[in-house]
């Protein structure tokens, strides 16, 4: 069956002063229809420039190559922007790191949430507030009437995260990139967004791909996990055998640095002398 997004040998440089510098490496990246797909590794992996690559959300700095990156079977690399703007948005929707700092502070939260509906729907204002206020009952934010004319500097953290989420399946998406989710918020909010997360993409059976470093996380919601580090793809599989049988190095190590590994009085750490990129499954 035909992958819902297919990227192959996905590679993304900058250019520094002393020369272009290369973040990520020949990645490849599939995901079915109905799948949630983490992908894990530490800050600088790629995981984050990966995902904004395929959304053409990179700054035009960036040098992105790849052999191929597939919506639905339809190329999206070559696609004219006007036609591709249709898609991302739409059928691709992402959730960026820090909602405080990635909602517009100068509107409020049903502007920012309308803007998206108008962009992407024929629908009308009465339908479009209508269906503003659905989406805040759906992430679970009550007086949802209040909220959509609040700033993001007059809410917290967690709500603002479900501002985001509201923004995100405002069209229904049949993928959606969750990047770091939880990243700023207190263990019990960090917990409710990825319930959240778990309870639409179950009720609507969208795609899922979520970047992390959180292990706890991706036993948590992923059925495929992928492994990167330094801008490389060490490793793919399933959960269940990412966990028990981690065949590379790399992947090995991460797990065993997990605080629940810890043994006396330090914390276990990845012994980076070693060369993880150098070896190849």
């Amino acid at each position: 069956m035909e992958p819902l997004l297919d990227v192959q040998n996905l590679s993304v440089s900058f250019p520094t002063a002393n020369g272009e510098t290369t973040v990520l490496h020949n990645a490849s990246y599939r995901i079915d229809r109905g799948e949630v797909l983490a992908i894990v590794g530490e800050s600088g992996s790629g995981k984050s420039v990966a995902m904004l690559a395929v959304m053409g959300l990179l700054p035009t700095t960036a040098r992105v190559t790849a052999d191929r990156i597939a919506f639905e079977g339809r190329d999206i690399v070559d696609m004219p922007a006007k036609e591709r703007r249709k898609i991302i948005g739409r059928d691709i929707s992402m959730i960026f790191q820090e909602p405080i700092a990635s909602l517009n502070p100068c509107f409020t939260a049903g502007f920012q949430i309308e803007e998206v509906l108008k962009q992407h729907t024929d629908l009308d204002k009465k339908a479009r507030h209508k269906r503003a206020v659905e989406l805040l009952e759906a992430v679970g934010l009550p007086n949802p009437e209040d909220r959509l004319k609040a700033y993001p500097h007059q809410m917290s953290g967690g709500q603002c995260q479900r501002i985001m989420i509201a923004i995100a399946m405002a069209c229904s998406p049949k993928l959606l990139i969750a990047d770091e989710p939880t990243t700023a918020l207190d263990v019990t909010i960090q917990k409710q967004i990825l319930e959240l997360l778990a309870r639409l993409q179950a009720e609507t059976g969208m795609a899922m791909i979520m970047i992390t470093h959180d292990m706890g996380v991706v036993a948590e919601t992923a059925d495929r996990v992928v492994v990167q580090y330094k801008g490389r793809k060490m490793e793919e599989a399933d959960v269940l055998s990412l966990f028990e049988k981690p065949k590379h190095a790399y992947t090995r190590a991460l797990l065993s640095a997990l605080p629940e590994n810890a043994t006396g009085d330090r914390l276990p750490t990845i012994d980076y002398s070693a060369d993880f990129t150098g070896e190849t499954l």
